[in-house]
């Protein structure tokens, strides 16, 4: 067996109220709260497995890395901050932990996409303003039912999936685009990105971020939606055109968004996604619940045995 010495560069990310600590992922744990690029060299020293949450760990960083490391885990899904082809010269092997997060991040879509039906940011700014009028003369704002609507899922993987069924228990039509061509299945009918973008009254998004995906949606691919569409990001926020999004959305080209991801996070104090009334804004969220989060921690502890065993799972190189 391989030895499991771990050291948690950013450990705080996750168990930043105590209730998810990682004693017991290994024989031998270190955890830091959090750790910037100018430590992290200092701090592998002598370890054989480094822990990340969502932490930039670029490639010259990695190249530098001692002949002890002979594993990186991201503790989620995403692994976009990792430079993977310097990992692989290096004969460091990265996994991830793709399925901790499912339901939670599910329910976070219909969440976003419940709270967009019924213009809830709408309602709730008007009540701190002290305006009732939607108790006193009627519903003042939009206020649409989900089944019947077409939700059109980008990405079908386990969150993707979750989705799909949770949706189809509500009634709406299932569109999906996914990486490969796939026949229909029951009630799911795959089309390509753009028929998904034309055809859909939401879009959930469920990409990793990579170079193809980064700002799948943009100017161009927003001109396609509806004007009555709305899109929910729970992945990545760079999948989207932040200026391309918030400029679609003040000038009424697109109904609104739900975003527990951002293109930068947090966004800055100056960003209009803060103000505008057609957006929900959630700060990534999705795989904080506390079972989530202990979940997390788990896994990643049986992706360090199951490599240390030598029969490594949840493998990105």
């Amino acid at each position: 067996m391989l030895n499991d010495k771990t050291v948690v560069l950013n450990g705080g990310r996750i168990n930043y109220d105590g209730n998810a600590g990682y004693d017991d992922i290994a024989s031998e744990v270190t955890v830091y709260e959090d750790s910037s690029e100018e430590e992290i060299l200092e701090r592998v020293q002598g370890y054989s497995v480094v822990v990340t949450k969502e932490i930039p760990v670029p490639g010259h960083i990695i190249e530098g890395f001692p002949d002890s490391v002979k594993l990186i885990c991201e503790a989620g899904t995403g692994y976009n901050n990792i430079d993977l082809e310097a990992a692989k010269r290096k004969g460091i092997t990265v996994c991830n932990v793709p399925d901790y997060s499912t339901q939670r991040v599910a329910q976070t879509v219909m969440l976003l996409m419940l709270n967009l039906a019924s213009s809830m940011t709408i309602q709730q700014r008007m009540l701190i303003n002290g305006d009732h009028s939607n108790f006193t003369d009627r519903l003042k704002v939009p206020h649409v039912e989900l089944n019947d609507k077409v939700l059109g899922v980008v990405g079908v993987g386990n969150i993707g999936r979750e989705v799909i069924r949770i949706a189809r228990a509500m009634d709406m039509k299932i569109l999906a685009a996914a990486h490969r061509p796939r026949a229909d299945e029951d009630g799911i009918h795959y089309v390509a990105l753009e028929e998904l973008l034309r055809e859909s009254d939401f879009i959930s998004l469920h990409c990793p971020l990579t170079d193809e995906t980064r700002h799948m949606i943009n100017a161009k691919t927003i001109e396609l939606m509806k004007p009555t569409a709305f899109i929910i990001n729970t992945a990545r926020g760079a999948l989207i055109d932040e200026e391309a999004l918030i400029k679609a959305l003040k000038e009424g080209r697109l109904a609104g968004a739900g975003l527990d991801v951002q293109e930068h996070e947090p966004p800055s104090e100056q960003s209009p996604l803060y103000e505008l009334p057609n957006v929900v804004l959630t700060p990534h969220m999705g795989w904080r619940g506390l079972e989530t989060r202990r979940r997390l921690v788990a896994k990643v502890g049986e992706d360090i045995k199951a490599f240390c065993e030598g029969h490594p799972i949840n493998v990105i190189v």
